[in-house]
């Protein structure tokens, strides 16, 4: 299992988790400011077993658009999960 942190402009988030949640990929928001875009950033959590973790990055990568001058989207870190629990 794996846990990606997706750190995504605030104008593509609806987009996002909309096309995130109606491919059953579950997701977690935690608004953000500054850091990597120095601009409104939302995080997105999306938790996926090993063999989603591409399909939900290219999922990302359709749902996120690119600044004029900037070519990053979105930046993803992939995490390994050791333990996960609902409680």
């Amino acid at each position: 299992m794996k846990l990606l942190f997706a750190i995504i402009k605030d104008d593509d988030v609806d987009n996002v988790i909309g096309a995130l949640t109606a491919d059953n990929f579950r997701v977690t928001r935690v608004a953000s400011t500054g850091g990597l875009f120095r601009k409104g950033s939302t995080t997105l959590l999306i938790g996926v077993d090993d063999e989603q973790v591409e399909p939900a990055i290219a999922l990302l990568r359709k749902t996120t658009t690119a600044v004029a001058n900037e070519q990053k989207r979105a930046t993803v870190f992939v995490v390994p999960v050791s333990r996960f629990e609902q409680l």
